[in-house]
């Protein structure tokens, strides 16, 4: 059966595919990634409860007792919610020490890793072939007399099937009556293709029919995703990914990415529930400290941004731009850039998202003064035009409604900076004056003050704060503030531009007070 036709065919089966999420154990050896225990259970929690993955690989056994501990966390959990044989740790030939580590921590699945090749088997074991195949039976043997299922990695399978075929044969064997639940082949060096992968896997699946593989896939050439997909058309059974493709080297197959291919290219079914994607995503880069790329697919900041002004005119007239990849079937919702590309219909529909009506001649005036920021590389957003508009048309646009009519910063050696500061809330003015951990804090606790005394209003909670220098600054450059705001649940930013970072910051926190002023009013 040519590809094409197996392609077909499994449109009509709809397989199922096992996911095996390795964040926790493989992804965690990225360089510059170690997840505290509590990190691993929040992690383990939403990876199993919220995300429904089939099977999470959690650690690696012996390693520490920091690890020890998030095991056994993760476990007594695990157990709590009845999915404890869905946890998995990685142990070693090792006369049964990590067997009973694993024992000890509650866990009831042991990944034992084995050599996949001849190179490793002999050169850095130095066993036979038949020595290390009875080490790994006297291995499964003590597992399974400890009520403790095992699976077996096959340890440069991807090379073992390219330079010694017969020895993976042999391998598979010696141990098919062992009592091993799952064979697991990883591209250990990443260097396999597509069509390698269906070559080898056809080849394991012809030998032997009623195993379960898995494939554990890794990046090196940028093919993970690729060779994954090409191992479950040609019979794979699970496969083993990680959240934002973590991993060591260049990382392994990325979790978003293999569900949607596996759902929308083949109809294949998971368990995977996928308006949580984003979610995990941004739990795991805020612990991992690896920042997700913008167009990263999925899950980056800018894949479901529209640019182009006739990608927002085609979306207008019956979504011309759009395919199965629709945001909100993961939990997010598509927008329209604003830039010097932006065009009269990226407008159009951001104004309509923000219900702005404007003429065509108003509308004019705001694209002309958007593409004037882009032009200067400054970052236009949609919580930024209401403010655009009412620069452009100024008497058409109502004043703001909160305004900072004088303030003043300090920070002395030795002491706390302060702030006091002087503000107007629909023709009302407050005082207050703070201290904090920074001139921008004080300010924002003075500004708190106001809101909680005067208004008896909650103040929304600041998520984010970053600040850059737009691309091509010099010493003199602007600073650009951005801050992420938490309004009951709600995430919104606002960016501030200035000279000085403490007023960039309070330009951005202005804009979020407009923002929330106007709709406290429209709801009276």
């Amino acid at each position: 059966m040519g590809t094409a036709e197996k392609v077909n065919s499994y449109k009509r089966i709809q397989p199922f595919v096992e996911i095996l999420d390795s964040t926790l154990r493989d992804g965690e050896q990225t360089s510059g990634v170690s997840f505290l225990p509590h990190e691993k259970l929040m992690m383990a929690r939403m990876l199993l409860h919220d995300l429904n993955v089939d099977r999470i690989e959690v650690a690696s056994a012996r390693v520490s007792e920091g690890e020890k501990e998030a095991v056994q966390m993760i476990c007594r959990y695990a157990e709590k919610i009845d999915k404890l044989n869905r946890v998995e740790v990685l142990g070693f030939v090792d006369e049964g020490k990590s067997v009973d580590w694993i024992a000890e921590c509650g866990c009831k699945t042991l990944n034992l890793l084995a050599k996949g090749s001849l190179k490793h088997c002999t050169q850095q074991l130095q066993k036979t072939p038949d020595e290390h195949i009875e080490d790994i039976r006297r291995e499964v043997k003590y597992a399974r007399s400890k009520g403790i299922s095992v699976n077996l990695y096959l340890e440069d399978w991807s090379n073992g099937m390219k330079d010694s075929p017969s020895y993976v044969y042999h391998l598979m064997d010696q141990l098919c009556d062992s009592g091993i639940r799952r064979f697991m082949l990883p591209d250990t060096l990443g260097i396999m293709n597509p069509l390698q992968c269906i070559e080898f896997f056809r080849k394991m699946i012809k030998r032997y029919p009623d195993t379960h593989f898995d494939f554990h896939a890794h990046n090196d050439y940028d093919l993970a995703v690729s060779n994954s997909l090409a191992a479950v058309l040609s019979g794979a059974k699970g496969l083993h990914v990680t959240v934002n493709g973590l991993g060591e080297r260049c990382g392994n197959a990325p979790l978003s990415s293999v569900q949607v291919i596996l759902k929308d290219q083949f109809h294949a079914k998971t368990n995977i529930n996928e308006n949580k994607l984003n979610d995990i995503s941004r739990l795991v880069e805020s612990y991992s400290g690896i920042a997700v790329a913008p167009n990263q697919p999925i899950i980056g900041d800018n894949v479901f941004t529209q640019v182009a002004g006739v990608h927002a005119d085609g979306d207008k007239k019956n979504n011309l731009y759009q395919n199965d990849l629709v945001p909100e079937r993961f939990g997010r919702k598509r927008e329209y850039a604003l830039g010097k590309n932006s065009g009269k219909a990226n407008i159009a529909k951001n104004l309509e998202e923000l219900g702005l009506e404007l003429t065509p001649e108003q509308t004019r005036r705001v694209t002309q003064r958007i593409t004037e920021l882009g032009d200067k590389k400054e970052r236009v957003t949609v919580e930024d035009l209401p403010f655009i508009v009412s620069d452009v048309l100024k008497h058409d646009a109502p004043e703001d409604k909160v305004k900072l009519v004088s303030y003043i910063v300090s920070t002395a050696y030795g002491l706390k900076p302060g702030a006091n500061i002087k503000i107007e809330i629909n023709g009302q003015q407050y005082e207050a004056s703070a201290t904090g951990d920074g001139q921008y804090d004080a300010f924002v606790k003075s500004l708190r003050y106001i809101y909680k005394k005067y208004l008896d209003r909650t103040f929304p909670l600041l998520a984010n704060y970053a600040v850059t220098i737009p691309p091509g600054g010099r010493t003199d450059a602007l600073v650009q503030t951005v801050i992420t705001w938490n309004d009951n649940g709600r995430l919104f930013r606002t960016r501030g531009l200035d000279a000085d970072q403490t007023e960039a910051a309070i330009k951005a926190t202005f804009k979020m007070l407009n923002i929330i002023e106007k709709e406290h009013n429209n709801e009276l």
